[in-house]
């Protein structure tokens, strides 16, 4: 049985949040601008997603500019053997911020967003920390 490290499987974590994401955010499009629209080439523009929809559809999109930095800085990790504690710890407080930033940005709390938003950068760059040469 292989063993993987705190980094390899919160990086199963982050992709499962992000999926999740991605389907709450294309719900709330299905439920803003209704099936046919949804379903068809899109030509023009979309009806509004409303508040809740368009906070949730920007959360994603935000996911979608951190994680490929962590997948990168997770997988090189692992690719160099270099799993440490504060690699793990790095990518622990990135996932648990990840997660926390979904609701703080959909019910618009503005600091704790920053605040998560700001924690998941710092989880990434420790587990770049472990991968830096030197």
């Amino acid at each position: 049985m292989t063993s993987y490290s705190t980094e390899m499987q919160i990086l199963f974590c982050a992709i499962a949040l992000g999926i999740v994401q991605m389907i709450a955010a294309t719900l709330a499009s299905v439920f803003a601008r209704g099936l046919p629209w949804a379903a068809g080439s899109r030509d023009e523009p979309g009806a509004p997603l409303g508040k809740f929809g368009g906070r949730l559809d920007r959360a994603y999109r935000n996911f979608l500019e951190t994680f490929p930095f962590f997948a990168a800085a997770v997988l090189l990790a692992h690719a160099l053997d270099k799993s440490a504690a504060n690699s793990a710890l790095g990518a622990q407080i990135y996932i648990w911020a990840r997660v926390i930033y979904v609701p703080a940005y959909v019910f618009g709390v503005p600091f704790l967003r920053t605040l998560v938003w700001t924690a998941s950068i710092v989880g990434f760059l420790m587990v770049m920390s472990a991968i830096w040469p030197g």
